[in-house]
C-alpha cells in the first residue's frame, strides 16, 4: 500500500506541523507534499529528501524579497490550482493535513483522500472581516482591502465546491466538525491532535537541566507564533496594567508590533528549544491562551508539565480545560477581564498531578489507532466496494 502525506505550508514549527510529523513517523515510506517548505525551520523535521514541492515554492525561491519569500500571504492567489495541479495516481491512499487548501487536491476516487482538517480556512469564512479591517489601514489600505476583498470571494466559492473531494474527513475538535458542517455542509468525525510524551518526561529536580536564562521569580507565559489572531497583545497589556511578569516564546511577523507595546515586565524570547520550553511551561505560574483557537495543544503541553491554564472561554479551550481542575476561564476577551484573573491566581490551587492526568487523555496512542482505524476501514471498504463515507467500527463519531 502506497500513502501520500499532504500538508499545506512547512513555512513554522505550529501545532499542525507537530501532527504531520507524528503522521510521518506513522508512515515512514510515504512523501510528504507541501505548497511552501523552509529548509532553514523544517528540515530536521522534514528531511528535504522526503518534501515534494508545489510550483509556487518556484516562485518563493526566485522572489528577490528574501526575508519574506515563505510569507503565504504574497501566494494565495497561486495555492489552489498548485494543489489541483498534483498527481498522485501512483498511490492508493493520500492522507491530507489541510487549514485551508489541500483538502482541493484531486484524486477523483483513485487514490482515496482521507482529510484531517484543522480548520477550514478561517480568512475565508469566520475571520474575513477582521482580516479585511486590518488590512485596509494605512496609505495602502484600500488598495489592499479591495485587492483581499476581490481575492477571498473567489476562493470562498473554490473552498465551497472543493470540499466535497475528499472521501472522508476528520475534525481536529468539535470546535471544527461545527465549522464544517456549518461552511462544508459536510460531517466529520473528531480525531483530537496528540500532545507528544516528550512533554511528561520531569526535569532534574536538581537543577542540572535548567537553562541559565531561566528566571527565578514568579511569571506567566506564553507560547505561540506571533500572528495578530493569537490575541497576544491581549495579554500583554493586561500584564502591563497589572506589572505582572510575562514570558513570550515564539516567533512570528507581529514580533514588531507587540514589542512596541510591551512594558518592562514583558520578555520575547524568541525561537526556544522543546527542551527549554518544558522548563518555562513547569516554572510559571500559569501558561496564558488568550486567543479563540481550533483546538490548542499548548494547554495540554502546559498542564503534562504540571502547570495550569488560563484560557479564554471560546473554541478549542472549552474541550481541553477543565475549570477549576487543570485552570479558569477569562469570559472577554479584554485585558480588564484576563488582568482579573491574573491578579488572583493562584498556582498552589491546582494540583500538577491532575493537570498531568488530564493532558495523557489526548495520548499519542489513541491518536496513532484512530488514524489507523480510519486509514483501514477506508482502505478495507474500497476492496469491498462500499462507500467510504463512514469509517467502521471501533472508529466512531469521536476518538482520542
Amino acid at each position: 500500500m502506497k500513502i501520500a502525506l499532504v500538508h499545506e505550508l512547512l513555512t513554522m514549527r505550529g501545532g499542525a506541523e507537530k501532527v504531520l510529523r507524528i503522521l510521518a513517523e506513522m508512515f515512514p515510506q510515504a512523501p510528504i507534499y507541501t505548497l511552501l517548505y523552509d529548509e532553514k525551520k523544517l528540515g530536521d523535521w522534514f528531511p528535504r529528501d522526503r518534501v515534494r514541492t508545489s510550483t509556487v515554492q518556484k516562485f518563493a525561491e526566485r522572489s528577490p524579497l528574501s526575508a519574506h519569500r515563505f510569507n503565504h500571504h504574497f501566494y494565495l492567489s497561486r495555492f489552489a490550482r498548485a494543489v489541483e495541479a498534483w498527481d498522485f495516481s501512483e498511490f492508493d491512499l493520500v492522507l491530507s493535513t489541510s487549514s485551508a487548501f489541500v483538502h482541493g487536491i484531486i484524486t477523483n476516487g483513485n487514490p482515496k483522500h482521507l482529510c484531517y482538517v484543522n480548520s477550514p480556512a478561517r480568512y475565508l469564512w469566520d475571520r474575513t472581516h477582521d482580516v479585511l479591517d486590518r488590512a485596509g489601514t494605512g496609505l495602502l489600505g484600500p488598495m489592499r482591502r479591495a485587492y483581499l476583498g476581490h481575492t477571498f470571494h473567489k476562493l470562498r466559492i473554490w473552498d465551497s465546491e472543493a470540499a466535497d473531494r475528499p472521501d472522508h474527513l476528520l475534525a481536529a475538535s468539535k470546535e471544527v466538525q461545527r465549522r464544517v458542517e456549518l461552511y462544508w455542509r459536510r460531517d466529520a468525525d473528531v480525531v483530537y491532535p496528540p500532545i507528544d510524551d516528550f512533554w511528561f518526561q520531569s526535569i532534574s529536580s536538581a537543577g542540572a537541566n535548567r537553562d541559565r536564562h531561566l528566571p527565578q521569580e514568579k511569571y506567566f507565559f506564553i507560547a505561540s507564533t506571533l500572528v495578530p489572531y493569537k490575541k497576544i497583545d491581549l495579554a500583554i497589556r493586561a500584564c502591563n496594567e497589572r506589572g505582572l511578569p510575562l514570558k513570550i516564546a515564539g516567533e512570528g511577523p507581529a514580533r514588531a508590533a507587540l514589542e512596541n507595546i510591551a512594558g518592562s515586565t514583558v520578555e520575547f524570547l524568541g525561537f526556544t528549544t522543546q527542551e527549554t520550553l518544558r522548563e518555562f511551561y513547569t516554572h510559571a505560574t500559569a501558561t496564558i491562551f488568550p486567543g479563540e483557537e481550533d483546538f490548542g495543544l499548548v494547554p495540554l503541553e502546559s498542564m503534562a508539565c504540571g502547570t495550569p491554564v488560563i484560557a479564554y472561554k471560546k473554541g478549542g479551550a472549552l474541550e481541553t480545560v477543565v475549570p477549576g481542575k487543570t485552570g479558569l476561564f477569562f469570559n472577554d476577551q479584554t485585558p480588564a477581564a484576563l488582568g482579573h484573573v491574573l491578579g488572583t491566581f493562584k498556582k498552589e490551587s491546582f494540583d500538577p498531578t491532575a493537570c498531568r492526568n488530564h493532558a495523557r487523555l489526548f495520548s499519542r496512542d489513541r491518536f496513532e489507532i484512530a488514524i489507523r482505524n480510519a486509514v483501514e476501514s477506508m482502505l478495507v471498504r474500497t476492496m469491498t466496494g462500499l462507500s467510504a463515507a463512514r469509517p467502521a467500527e471501533p472508529f466512531g463519531r469521536e476518538a482520542r
